[in-house]
């Protein structure tokens, strides 16, 4: 993760283009009261060079902080727009766009970009190679992960519970399954804790392959200020445009035909991510497939065993009631098959184009399915 934000530092991405459609987004919110679904392509759009803009000045404070304190800088703020706009999902009562957006996130991190990237990266190459065993360990995370946040929903459906359908917002969980929730979050959040010590300090140099300086643009570092500045203002910036992404959802989602579910679990989910997503493909295409991987693997294990046990501690607080972690059937069975996709994919160290081309159509057909869901 902090490979693919240090890229970031270069300035010249392609998120930051985007950068007028943040007051494009205000304008069509508070001035001229658009349609609904103008507001939320234009706050769509605004998201993603915030999100940007947040992960380069955290990477600035990292640099400078060291690898420990500066992995957990990253860890915190790295992951902090799916955080800000699932905060405000909450506080509408929007707990199955949240969840969705979760489940949406993994799959399209373990999918999509690992598909893209090894699409990408093996059309001129006959294989690519990468670290086997560190890829290994965060599969096995991402899969613990799976199945403590799959319990819950076992729970309920062995108590006569039933899921959840598509839609339903709110299920009568009851105080035991939403305690039990909240037990397995600490349990999530513990387990993440000992894999930074893992990654950072024990097995650090598994997690941390060497890449060439001239892949990045050397400029002059921030002093400490301008990067809390900067955090500042993104963190803002990516606040505003949370609220304004999430206040259009019901309405903008009706205007265009697509379920709030489906929105959720694509839309929002790539949104929050579009930035990462973009660096693990660029990697790829350079043959640096062990930053690749390891982004679109471990940014899908921080989604499982970081955002979502925070996201549960927070509904505790935000919203109408605590969110349980119960998941409908469509959500249960996509992250499953992605997860053991993408371990036999991972699992020999190398990568094809094919490869990606099957990664991407397991993405197409979730995505067909959940349209019609």
């Amino acid at each position: 993760m902090t490979s693919a934000r240090r890229f970031l530092l270069s300035g010249s991405g392609w998120p930051y283009l985007l950068v007028p459609f943040i007051p494009i987004a205000v304008i069509l919110e508070f001035v001229v009261h658009a349609e609904a679904t103008l507001i939320f392509g234009a706050a769509a759009a605004g998201v993603i060079p915030t999100a940007a803009l947040m992960g380069r000045a955290t990477e600035e404070l990292a640099h400078r902080s060291g690898p420990g304190i500066g992995g957990l800088l990253n860890v915190t703020f790295g992951n902090a727009p799916e955080l800000i706009i699932a905060f405000f999902a909450l506080n509408e009562g929007l707990q199955e766009v949240v969840k969705a957006s979760l489940i949406g996130s993994i799959l399209g991190n373990i999918l999509l970009v690992m598909g893209a990237a090894m699409l990408v990266g093996g059309l001129k190459r006959d294989r690519q190679i990468f670290n086997p065993t560190a890829v290994s360990m965060q599969s096995s995370m991402l899969l613990l992960a799976a199945v403590a946040l799959v319990m819950p929903t076992i729970f309920q459906l062995v108590h006569g519970g039933g899921l959840p359908q598509v839609g339903e917002e709110r299920v009568n969980f009851g105080s035991d399954l939403e305690q039990m929730s909240l037990i397995v979050s600490f349990v999530l959040l513990a387990s993440y804790v000992a894999g930074l010590m893992f990654s950072l300090k024990s097995h650090r140099s598994l997690f941390n392959p060497s890449h060439d300086s001239d892949e990045h643009v050397e400029e002059e570092p921030w002093t400490v200020k301008k990067a809390v500045i900067t955090l500042a203002v993104a963190g803002l910036a990516v606040g505003l445009m949370s609220e304004i992404l999430v206040s259009s959802i019901s309405e903008a989602s009706e205007a265009i035909g697509l379920s709030q579910f489906f929105v959720g679990l694509i839309i929002v989910a790539i949104v929050g991510n579009a930035a990462e997503h973009w660096v693990a493909i660029y990697f790829a295409a350079k043959d640096k497939m062990d930053l690749a991987v390891n982004i679109s693997v471990g940014s899908s294990a921080q989604i499982a065993l970081f955002v979502a046990p925070v996201l549960v501690l927070l509904s505790f607080f935000v919203g109408p009631n605590p969110m349980a972690l119960v998941f409908n059937g469509y959500e249960l069975g996509a992250v499953f098959l992605a997860i053991l996709i993408a371990n036999h994919v991972t699992h020999d160290g190398e990568s094809n184009w094919y490869e990606g081309v099957q990664l991407l159509a397991v993405y197409a057909v979730l995505g067909v399915v959940f349209f019609y869901a």
